[in-house]
């Protein structure tokens, strides 16, 4: 509740005693939200697209998966771990200056989900593509020009990351939900 004084405040400190923001006008908070939804297209819109590039490289050629493994790790170190990083801080922030309080369940839910995001980030999805990037070089070096046919320790481990990567991409949809509806607000 607090938060609503604070932006009705803040209107009207900018001259509207109506509560309308004049026409150009842009606050740091509403910045902020745009700011927010930017890292999360820019940032996780490109990791919903590695579920594809696995079983294409799969079915093209397995030559091709040192590079998919490349790719991913590029995509969820440079695009969505910053992301994350701009996610939290301006979620922050728009908790503290915004209309919702940090003790609201579908904000309290959503920090948890960044969190959990993060970690599975750092923790395991990029050290595990780092893994089976080097194992299928090994793996295609060792094969020669003939055909490839990858160990069950790569399989096993890829299957176990494309399980992550689907559990990480649900986590977004449901912290997209929360913010959107804003359950109980």
């Amino acid at each position: 509740m607090a938060g609503l004084y604070r932006r009705a405040a803040r209107r009207a400190a900018a001259g509207c005693e109506t509560g309308r923001v004049p026409p150009l006008a842009v606050s740091t908070y509403d910045l902020s939200i745009f700011i927010h939804v930017t890292a999360v297209v820019i940032g996780f819109g490109a990791t919903f697209a590695e579920s594809l590039t696995f079983p294409i490289a799969m079915r093209l050629d397995p030559r091709h998966l040192p590079y998919v493994h490349r790719l991913h790790m590029a995509i969820n170190q440079r695009l969505a771990t910053p992301a994350l990083a701009v996610v939290l801080l301006t979620g922050i922030y728009q908790a503290a200056d915004g209309p919702y309080e940090f003790s609201d369940a579908w904000i309290s839910a959503s920090f948890v989900i960044v969190l959990l995001l993060g970690a599975l980030l750092g923790a395991y999805l990029v050290p595990n593509d780092r893994k089976l990037g080097a194992m299928a070089e090994a793996e295609l070096a060792a094969a020669g020009p003939g055909p490839v046919t990858l160990s069950e320790e790569y399989q096993r481990r890829a299957r176990s990351v494309g399980m992550a990567g689907a559990a990480a991409g649900v986590l977004v949809v449901i912290a997209i939900f929360l913010m959107v509806v804003k359950p109980g607000a």
